[in-house]
């Protein structure tokens, strides 16, 4: 039987590279030997507390990731062996990375059901490789939450956190035509990668925010109890933090539109008159749809969007454990890819 190494969590803060049977195709699946796979804050928070309660244990983890098909089943036409692909992993059903059962920190991975989801396996061009490739999947929660934002041209858009999925959602902004896109981070390794990728940054414990959104955005009057409030017309709390969340409400201008992509593990408290006041539009945003892959390739292809400074680290899989503690300190990283054929 041939086997194949798989990171798994078993426990909390305790991931192994363990050994599982090679997967096969049926006739409905797709086997993609995977190139190269990034490392995903909810990787991070899997392991932290041991996986996901009531999936399989061990919980197999790995879903940013981009390869080469090397077995179709019969029944599956819109891809063939030799293709270059990404893959949408919550495609057809198959949580990979996120139901335990499959993870892409492998060398091989079985896409179930690929025939009647073809556009979850989509063909990788030739210009973009293996390494922008694992990136299409975060760029697309990126996207997706900038189309839940409605962003359009002309409008003033500030990111709160600097962590790969803030930095995309910054340049989907401003691919869609957002002016002058602020990120603000307490990293100032994160904020130096947003300077190199031509976003405009604010170091979160230097300052006041809403005064530098003022500077950039204009500021708007919300009458004499709220005073002058900056005039940014989208807010993304991609933090995960309260505190941020708090702070973004308080400084939202009249009908504001803030985006929630980041993941909140505890509830937070809503000021229901402050929220009545402003009139704000909160929103949540979460995962994507196979369409959104297509148009994360196509502004790739269009070259007006360099993401590559976001690669900060790159390991072999060989070496996953040095990869995730890379990838754990986060005021030093941004995204760490794994070349899982190493």
């Amino acid at each position: 039987m041939a086997t194949m190494p798989l990171a798994r969590v078993h426990k909390p803060n305790d991931i192994r590279l363990d050994h599982v049977e090679s997967p096969k195709a049926g006739p409905n699946d797709v086997i993609v030997q995977v190139q190269r796979c990034g490392i995903c804050g909810s990787d991070l928070s899997y392991a932290k507390i041991g996986g996901i309660p009531g999936a399989a244990s061990p919980f197999a983890i790995g879903h940013e990731f981009a390869g080469i098909v090397t077995e179709s089943g019969k029944n599956v036409s819109h891809v063939a062996v030799g293709d270059r692909v990404v893959v949408n992993p919550e495609g057809a059903w198959n949580g990979i990375g996120s139901a335990g059962v499959k993870g892409a920190f492998a060398p091989y991975i079985q896409f179930e059901d690929a025939s009647q989801d073809p556009g979850a396996v989509i063909k990788l061009p030739d210009t973009i490789d293996f390494d922008l490739g694992a990136l299409v999947e975060p760029l697309s929660v990126a996207m997706h939450g900038v189309d839940r934002g409605q962003v359009g041209y002309g409008d003033k858009v500030a990111v709160f956190g600097a962590g790969p999925v803030g930095l995309g959602t910054a340049l989907v902004a401003r691919y869609y035509g957002a002016q002058n896109v602020v990120i603000t981070d307490l990293s100032e390794k994160r904020l130096a990668i947003a300077r190199e990728l031509g976003l405009t940054t604010f170091k979160a414990d230097e300052g006041d925010i809403s005064d530098f959104l003022k500077q950039q955005h204009g500021s708007v009057m919300l009458g004499p109890l709220l005073g002058e409030q900056p005039a940014t017309d989208v807010l993304f709390e991609a933090t995960g933090a309260g505190p941020v969340f708090h702070q973004i409400l308080n400084l939202a201008r009249k009908q504001a539109r803030v985006v929630v992509i980041g993941v909140h593990f505890v509830p937070i408290e809503l000021d229901m008159i402050n929220f009545l006041v402003r009139e704000v539009s909160i929103i949540a945003s979460q995962a994507y749809d196979n369409d959104v892959f297509l148009r994360v390739i196509a502004m790739l292809e269009s070259g007006e969007v360099n993401v590559k400074p976001m690669i900060t680290h790159q390991f072999p899989l060989s070496e996953f454990g040095e990869a995730f503690a890379q990838a754990s300190r986060q005021n030093e990283a941004i995204k760490v890819i794994v070349n899982c054929q190493d």
